[in-house]
Formats: C-alpha cells, sequence, structure tokens
C-alpha cells in the first residue's frame, strides 16, 4: 500500500511537467490559442468615389442647317489644251448626315495645241471657243467623318468625300455632255464656315483632231463654303 502511494506522488510531477512543456511548445510554434481579429464592419451602401479631376469639354456647335453655298479656285488640265485657273461656284443640299447633293458651275480658258504651236498654221479653235464653262449635279457620300487636330487644344469637324455626276460642258463652239467623279475633304473651320479641297476628272467626247475620242480634263480645287 505504502509503495503505491509512492509511486501516485511520483507521477503526479510528471503530468505537471508534461503539459506545461507541451503549452510551452505551442507557444514557441506559435500554435497558441491567439483570437482571431473580426472582420471590419461594412456599411451597407457606402460608395466609394474616385478622385478623378474633371476636365470642362466643349461640344462643338455645328450649324444645323442642310444647304451649302460657296465659291472654289484651283487648276483645270485640259487635254490638249494645256493647264490654267479654274474658278466657280458651289450649291449643296445635305439630305441626311452622310448623303448631299451638289451642283457646281466652272470656268477656265484652253491654251494652244502642240499641233498649233508647232506647225503655225491657223488656229483650231477661235480664241471665244476657247473658254470652257462646264456644270454639273452631283451625288456625294461622306466616307470617313472624323475630326483634324492642329496642335494640342484645337480640334476641326472634318469628312472624307467621294461624289460624282452628270452635267454638260461647253467647248470649242459646242455643247457636250459629260460627266465627272473626284473625292474631296471638308474641314469645318467654324459652326457655318467650311473650307474644301476636292480632286475631279471631267470626261466628255471630242472630235476635234478628226477622230472622236473621250478627253479626261483634271481639276483640283480649293473652295470655301457657307452653310445656311
Amino acid at each position: 500500500m505504502e509503495s503505491r502511494f509512492r509511486v501516485l506522488f511520483l507521477m503526479v510531477p510528471f503530468a505537471v511537467f508534461g503539459l506545461s512543456g507541451c503549452a510551452a511548445t505551442k507557444n514557441l510554434l506559435g500554435i497558441g490559442d491567439e483570437e482571431t481579429p473580426p472582420p471590419e464592419e461594412i456599411i451597407e451602401g457606402q460608395v466609394i468615389e474616385p478622385e478623378v479631376e474633371r476636365r470642362e469639354v466643349r461640344e462643338p456647335e455645328i450649324d444645323t442647317e442642310n444647304f451649302e453655298v460657296g465659291a472654289f479656285v484651283g487648276v483645270m488640265s485640259i487635254e490638249d489644251f494645256g493647264s490654267d485657273v479654274v474658278y466657280g461656284a458651289r450649291l449643296a443640299y445635305h439630305l441626311t448626315d452622310s448623303l448631299f447633293v451638289e451642283g457646281t458651275l466652272g470656268q477656265t480658258e484652253a491654251g494652244l495645241t502642240s499641233f498649233e504651236v508647232l506647225s503655225g498654221g491657223a488656229p483650231l479653235i477661235s480664241d471665244s471657243e476657247r473658254t470652257l464653262t462646264y456644270y454639273a449635279l452631283n451625288l456625294g457620300y461622306n466616307v470617313l467623318p472624323g475630326e483634324g487636330f492642329v496642335g494640342e487644344g484645337r480640334a476641326y469637324n472634318t469628312a472624307l468625300y467621294i461624289s460624282g455626276g452628270l452635267g454638260a460642258t461647253r467647248f470649242a463652239g459646242d455643247d457636250r455632255f459629260s460627266i465627272n467623279f473626284g473625292a474631296g475633304y471638308r474641314l469645318l473651320l467654324t459652326d457655318s464656315i467650311a473650307l474644301h479641297l476636292d480632286f475631279r476628272d471631267h470626261l466628255y467626247d471630242i472630235d476635234l483632231f478628226g477622230e472622236e475620242k473621250t478627253v479626261h480634263n483634271l481639276e483640283g480645287t480649293l473652295g470655301v463654303t457657307v452653310f445656311f
């Protein structure tokens, strides 16, 4: 009986030491019973607004009128008769944002042909017949509307367009049926004033040299128009 009490007293210190050792080991390895911090409280309906510096945007005040009228000047090359200054007027009506109808009137002067210069003989046509006047009614389409930038702080509304149509050309004492086609670039300087750069080919049949042929009169012009 006495030996049993001795064994019991010897086991108690070992048990206490073992429990304290386990606790120390947990603390050493970082496996302690640390309390997890509670999640941050989220306020329902809270909106986080980004701090963005807003800039003032000025919208272009484009004139809403559909009519456009103006004048142009440039150079026309008359096949076999050299090149000279061409000038005229333009009137357009915009059916939609992309489609427009345009009427043009232009005039230029024809020079001497190489035959007249080399032969030194009588001219093929008189001086009054060398005035070329054309009328045309065209249908145009804005292919690439966009913006053109000048520097960093200025932008202009622009459009690249194509057009073509029918008309008449008075030249060498006769009126000739003609067709024309080409492309242009329009830049809106203000809400009602536009700058045009156009390239066009005028075609008609002529038989001044004994055999009828189709001639190509190439034209490049710069014009200014006003919306009203």
